[in-house]
């Protein structure tokens, strides 16, 4: 069973990728859509039967390598966290394939794009299932290289080829934090099977070694760096630039890469490896920091962002950082629970989306939509859902998985828990404020669409529209497509004012269904299994928590108002948008002509790109410019080809003109070498 949950969507990439344009575009969908559904069923079942029945077991698929003391087998390790990420997995995967065959129906490059669908998706099984951290580097590396090929998949848009070296260049630079953080963990445990290195923690709690001439905590160090590679995966403060811009490939892969893959490996990692993190507690400040800060900045940016996609991208990110939150304050179980809600209501989010900017024609600013409600009736309910259950509304999946984070950072009683509570308390407020800002943009209010708006740039200051709505200034709408090959109706880049909004067929409006299914009931059904009373049975071990970690009890025990407070967060955001975007809809564009500087800080993402662009990336331009005219042309060319080089060439081209060919010409330069001769004797003998 567990094979064919893992090689599954390999064979569908194979089969679409090598034989994709003999078959043609339907059969590849179908094939790698109907291998992804079996594998999401084969998942469920493996989830029922590790996470409620007999718990753990390893399967051996093959020996992989043998060096010295490292043995590497290629094996599975199924536990509950395993059985979990492969719900998530499969689950997320098959609905975005199911939803792509009618979202990608135009697109002459189906089968390509099904085929980097499947891969990514078994790049993920791979690191999930891994039984060692070089299988899983593989599988995190895999991630990536799909994440590229799928983010630039419009290759013919210059945006989109950015978007896809951009994320590939920044989680380089968590890879070598988390290759460096393995090759620690290997001096030290001299192996890498988890079986060979969790039991043996204990014994180097105390374990050090000097570097710089430095004495350095062993374990901290090697969870920092291995912590550096989940910050550039789960696009953690620092790292998270890649993300918003990875908006650039289809909406669906938006969907996969933030709900289900990619960004949830950075924490899965952590996760598994909770044994060592419990004996580094310095590093799980750290990771407890690092996330509060990333809830609390990636917020603040969503509130103004204009692009639907976008929004939902800061909101990822975001929630990303509440899930090393729980990480960080040891509630491992709470994080995951996270992980496990969040990829439901935000591929559902995604998704819908996709349907909205399917019916817009392609349109993705939300200052140019409104009242569309009354077009795409039942995409405008799934999208309530999903922000219901992000916004963490009551008995939804996010109040139960967010509320929970939200109470550990409190339990934690450390002044690194009291900052994550309090920048999760406010990044639930601004949660739930940009979520029904879009939400109200998109849907209510009167239509912004008819009349063939432009989209303001950054500098262009406050504008009103005819119905006095604000349309905040803003970054360019960026556009799902940029070429006439990838646009699924006529009218993807003219004016469309005369076309109504349409709801999208029904191939993308039941995977909608199933994740808003479980946008609602997944908090209510597992959160007794993932955090209540008989969390020990359903783990099983697959989370390890240190003797003096008691945090899941002492959340039973809080003051009253702590549970409270972030559902009253939640209603607070929700009534200021409804004053913003409904009652008095002229406040928005007031609030941003009023604090211009404050807008513009938020709007242009906190200024990280060009902060990064002035400390990295011109310098290293800069450097290689230099090696490019000093070291390449002037030294190297100048002293090589163009110098000694070229000098020899011009002495045998004199050289070469000499050998004529001719015998009287050799009899003569015999003769003048004789007479050369015998007047250098005469003239020694005459001395």
């Amino acid at each position: 069973m567990y094979h064919a949950i893992v090689f599954l969507p390999l064979v569908g990439f194979l089969i679409a990728g090598i034989f994709g344009r003999v078959l043609g575009a339907r059969p590849s969908e179908l094939i790698t859509t109907a291998l992804l559904f079996i594998a999401a069923v084969l998942s469920w079942i493996s989830f029922i039967h590790v996470g409620f029945g007999e718990g753990a077991t390893r399967v051996q698929v093959a020996q992989w390598m043998s060096v010295g003391d490292l043995q590497v087998d290629w094996a599975f390790r199924i536990d509950t966290l395993t059985a979990m990420m492969l719900v998530v997995v499969n689950t997320v995967s098959a609905l975005v394939h199911l939803y792509s065959i009618g979202y990608m129906h135009e697109d002459p490059h189906r089968p390509r794009f099904f085929a980097y669908l499947s891969l990514f998706t078994f790049a993920m099984l791979m690191l999930v299932t891994a039984d060692n951290l070089i299988q899983m580097f593989f599988g995190w590396e895999g991630v990536g290289l799909a994440s590229y090929l799928l983010i630039g998949f419009w290759y013919q848009k210059d945006s989109a080829n950015a978007a896809a070296m951009k994320a590939f260049i920044v989680n380089r630079v968590g890879d070598f934090g988390f290759l460096l953080g393995i090759f620690t963990i290997f001096v030290l445990f001299n192996g890498v099977t988890f079986d060979g290195i969790f039991p043996r923690v204990a014994e180097f709690a105390n374990a050090r070694f000097t570097f710089l001439g430095i004495e350095w905590h062993a374990l901290t160090i090697a969870c920092l760096l291995l912590f550096m590679g989940a910050m550039g995966k789960s696009a953690q403060f620092l790292l998270h630039t890649w993300l918003p811009d990875a908006m650039e490939g289809p909406t669906p892969v938006s969907a996969l890469i933030h709900a289900a893959t990619m960004v949830t490996a950075g924490v899965f990692m952590v996760a598994r490896l909770s044994p060592v993190f419990e004996y580094a507690p310095a590093a799980l400040t750290v990771v407890t920091v690092i996330g509060g800060i990333t809830a609390f900045f990636a917020a603040t940016i969503g509130l103004v962002q204009n692009d639907i996609k976008r929004v939902i991208a800061y909101s990822t990110c975001s929630q990303l950082g509440y899930m090393f939150v729980g990480l960080g304050v040891g509630a491992y179980s709470a994080g995951v629970f996270h992980l496990f809600t969040h990829a439901f209501f935000k591929a559902l989010l995604f998704l819908g989306a996709g349907s909205v900017i399917h019916a817009m024609h392609h349109e993705q600013d939300i200052r140019h939509m409104g009242a569309l409600r009354r077009y795409i009736p039942f995409t405008t309910a799934m999208m309530a859902v999903g922000t219901l259950a992000l916004t963490g509304f009551p008995f939804t999946a996010g109040y139960y998985s967010k509320d929970a984070i939200i109470e550990a950072a409190y339990a934690a009683h450390s002044s690194a828990g009291s900052f994550a509570f309090l920048a999760t308390v406010v990044a639930a407020f601004m949660t739930s404020f940009y979520s029904w800002r879009l939400f109200f943009l998109t849907f209510e209010g009167t239509a912004r669409w008819g009349h063939g708006h432009h989209t303001p740039s950054a500098h262009e200051g406050v504008e009103h529209d005819e119905s006095g709505h604000d349309v905040e200034p803003g970054s360019h709408a960026q556009h799902e497509h940029g070429h006439d090959d990838h646009a699924h109706d006529d009218h993807a880049h003219g004016h469309h004012g005369s076309h109504m909004p349409h709801e999208s067929p029904l191939v993308m409006l039941v995977p909608l269904l199933v994740l808003a299914i479980g946008a609602v009931l997944a908090g209510v059904i597992f959160h007794g299994a993932f955090i209540g009373e008989g969390y020990e049975e359903f783990w099983k071990g697959a989370l390890f928590t240190g003797p003096n970690n008691h945090i899941l009890e002492t959340m039973h025990h809080l003051p009253g108002w702590v549970p409270l407070l972030p559902t009253i967060m939640m209603i607070l955001g929700f009534l200021v948008a409804v004053y913003m975007y409904i009652i008095d809809a002229k406040q928005p564009a007031k609030l941003a002509a009023d604090h211009p500087i404050l807008y513009r800080f938020l709007l242009n993402k906190w200024y990280f790109d060009e902060l990064y662009d002035a400390i990295f990336v011109r310098p290293a331009m800069a450097i290689g410019r230099f090696l490019w005219r000093t070291g390449d042309q002037r030294i190297i060319d100048g002293l090589g080809p163009d110098g000694i080089s070229a000098r020899v060439l011009d002495v045998t081209r004199g050289v070469v003109r000499v050998q004529t060919g001719y015998v009287y010409h050799y009899a003569f330069a015999m003769l003048i070498g004789v007479a050369a001769l015998v007047t250098f004797y005469l003239f020694r003998g005459a001395h």
